[in-house]
């Protein structure tokens, strides 16, 4: 069975692929945050070439880009365009249409990948941001937890 937000998360049944325990049920979604050299550049790229919605934005201070799925990534000022992103994190976004498609969608728009790789369940496609930040397209497996 999977769980989502209309479902009771009080249940006390082990937790498996998909499923949370009654201990996890404080924590959902995610919001990384990712410092930028430069907030306009920054959200016109995540806006208007990944495709994602502005969710709020505080000026140059701070934007809030819903990934969807509970999924807000934040961007901050603080990355200046000399800082290597050595130390950055990486960001996952998972795709709903085969991965060559959104790789050939994004790449139109300007987006540079490298060779998808496979481990024969997951396809993974690596790319950054304008200021470096390392993200990935992830093609995964559709679960039936029923």
């Amino acid at each position: 069975m999977r769980m989502d937000s209309t479902q009771d998360r009080g249940d006390d049944s082990a937790a498996t692929g998909g499923e949370r325990s009654a201990e996890s049920t404080h924590v959902e979604g995610s919001l990384p945050t990712v410092f930028v050299a430069d907030m306009d550049r920054a959200v016109a790229f995540y806006t208007e070439v990944l495709g994602l919605t502005l969710a709020f934005r505080a000026g140059d201070h701070w934007a809030s880009i819903d990934a969807g799925a509970g999924t807000q990534i934040g961007l901050h000022p603080g990355r200046t365009s000399a800082t290597a992103p050595d130390d950055a994190i990486s960001i996952g976004l998972n795709v709903t249409n085969p991965i060559e498609t959104v790789i050939a969608e994004l790449s139109a728009r300007g987006v540079e990948f490298g060779e998808v790789s496979s481990d024969g369940m997951l396809k993974i496609a690596h790319f950054a941001d304008p200021d470096g930040n390392p993200l990935y397209l992830c093609e995964q497996p559709r679960w039936n937890h029923s």
